[in-house]
């Protein structure tokens, strides 16, 4: 439990900064709303694959899947490479002519495929419907490896690739496969992977009188809508799958993106509204439904606001209410982490942080025990620190927030974004609305007192606006969390704040766990 402070006072460890510095900052910081849709010069080519005809093990949809996609793809200004029942050469030239197509343009390429597809030793591949696949040593001979595409985007010079599987339907190659479903798999870098299922699960193919896959069925309805980001896309098609699946099907993306995209032609340059004027209108919706037991509520929140700023807490809040029947199976790194929804802190734990000065050096150390724990509420020392049951502050030293200040999001993977907003009312009074926007950067070892972990490196930036106009105060933090307990393990912080004259008063310090003393679950 790393203790944020959320304002910088007079009675806290300061030291002056250059203005040149100061103004860096605030430059870096005026970067934190959303990245601009992209421009109209934009090349867009799709690959576009669906294979269905196996000998084997006939599948109901891909063909149908392919040319939804296809048609939703070409209106939005995609040239589309496609190719239906394809054998290994025709697989291999249609990836050739998309590679042809984008080769040198700084495009944005993509890969959809619908039909079988299998993992061996970590690597996913894609079969043609004329493989006899009779041991493991066929696959990387017969089929093709999605690795494959990603190389041919990379040796293209793509500004943003896009890879969705349609591909993780159960089938009779199993025994040539190394698991079930496919394999988690790293999005390189400007990528996003999209899968119909969680990695090391399988997908439905949906019925004939359908007509789609379900999971082809409500992406091609999401692409249709007007000005939708690509995150928010993939995240609403996760969202109703799962909801009509009754959790036996939950969507998974990776993602490595730097900028947005709109697959709307019409989306460019879209007016941003604040995010302070948008937090308002959805924290009056999340006060409606927060203590609610339904579901439903908090569906319906997230079709609304899938990347808001209290869109993790929504979601840890629906995983208690309804756990998902699907479980991520690890990567090659093997973490699997805490399922989201579930409880983080039980009554009795123990946590022991050491709090150093980046300064001075001088080192304290703080004791926390639980003295009372819900499912939404937990109170360290009497309540003298309350946190919810993600892990966010709802109270400390330097005040109340409402909501929690996030600090871990309700699951994680590399590359993931969120963003998060309170209030904080420190005990003389003063409010300030705080603003944060953290990514997921990397899978590391980190050392701390309590010991060495593999965990998550996330990169916060943000600013604190005070109610009565003062100046704000400018932050940026990394954390390392620890997947299997999604505890914050360390935090480096740094707080700016302009000063009296030219200058700025600055903040730094490292927060790390000396132990975790977990109760029994």
């Amino acid at each position: 439990m790393v203790d944020a402070d959320d304002k910088a006072g007079p009675n806290r460890q300061h030291r002056r900064v250059t203005p040149t510095v100061a103004r860096g900052l605030v430059c870096a910081l005026l970067a934190l709303g959303p990245a601009q849709a992209q421009a109209p010069i934009d090349l867009r080519v799709a690959l576009v694959i669906g294979n269905a005809a196996y000998v084997a093990a006939p599948l109901a949809n891909p063909i149908n899947d392919a040319k939804a996609m296809g048609a939703v793809l070409r209106a939005m200004g995609f040239v589309v490479v496609e190719t239906h029942d394809a054998s290994k050469a025709q697989m291999q030239a249609a990836l050739g002519e998309a590679a042809r197509l984008l080769k040198g343009k700084n495009a944005v390429g993509m890969l959809y495929y619908a039909g079988h597809g299998l993992q061996l030793d970590w690597r996913n591949y894609m079969v043609p419907v004329d493989v006899e696949l009779r041991r493991a040593a066929d696959v990387p001979a017969q089929t093709i490896e999605v690795q494959a595409v990603l190389e041919a985007f990379r040796a293209s010079g793509n500004r943003m690739n896009i890879v969705v599987l349609d591909a993780c339907r159960d089938n009779p190659f199993a025994g040539s496969a190394s698991g079930k479903g496919l394999a988690q798999m790293n999005a390189p870098p400007r990528t996003l992977l999209a899968y119909a299922t969680a990695p090391g699960n399988v997908a439905e193919d949906g019925s004939a009188a359908g007509g789609n896959g379900l999971y082809t069925q409500h992406l091609v309805n999401e692409l249709r809508q007007p000005g939708a980001k690509i995150e928010d896309v993939f995240k609403r098609v996760r969202l109703q799958v799962r909801r009509e699946s009754e959790g036996r099907q939950v969507p998974w993306e990776l993602t490595s993106l730097e900028d947005d995209f709109s697959f709307d032609l019409k989306a460019q340059r879209p007016q941003q509204e604040s995010w302070e004027k948008s937090f308002v209108v959805e924290k009056a919706d999340w006060d409606r439904i927060k203590e609610s037991r339904r579901p439903d509520d908090f569906f319906a929140y997230l079709q609304k606001y899938p990347s808001g700023s209290l869109a993790e807490q929504a979601q840890f809040r629906l995983d208690q209410l309804q756990q998902a029947k699907v479980q991520v199976e690890p990567g090659t790194d093997g973490v699997r982490p805490l399922p989201s929804g579930t409880r983080r802190f039980a009554l009795g734990d123990v946590l022991r942080y050491r709090r150093i000065d980046g300064f001075s050096k001088k080192a304290t150390e703080q004791l926390y025990r639980v003295t009372s724990a819900s499912a939404d509420r937990v109170e360290f020392n009497n309540g003298s620190r309350v946190f919810d049951q993600m892990g966010g502050i709802l109270r400390n030293r330097s005040g109340d927030k409402d909501p929690a200040h996030l600090l871990a999001p309700a699951d994680i993977a590399i590359g993931k974004r969120w963003r998060t907003a309170f209030t904080n009312t420190d005990p003389d009074g003063t409010i300030s609305n705080n603003f944060w926007e953290a990514r997921v950067v990397a899978l590391e070892d980190v050392v701390v007192p309590a010991g060495t972990f593999k965990a998550y490196r996330v990169e916060r930036q943000g600013e604190a606006k005070p109610a009565n106009g003062a100046v704000m105060t400018f932050r940026t933090a990394t954390d390392w969390i620890d997947p299997n307990t999604m505890q914050v393990l360390r935090t480096d912080s740094f707080y700016r704040q302009p000063g009296k004259g030219s200058g700025t008063i600055s903040r730094y310090r490292t927060d790390e766990l000396v132990a975790f003393e977990r109760q029994p679950r």
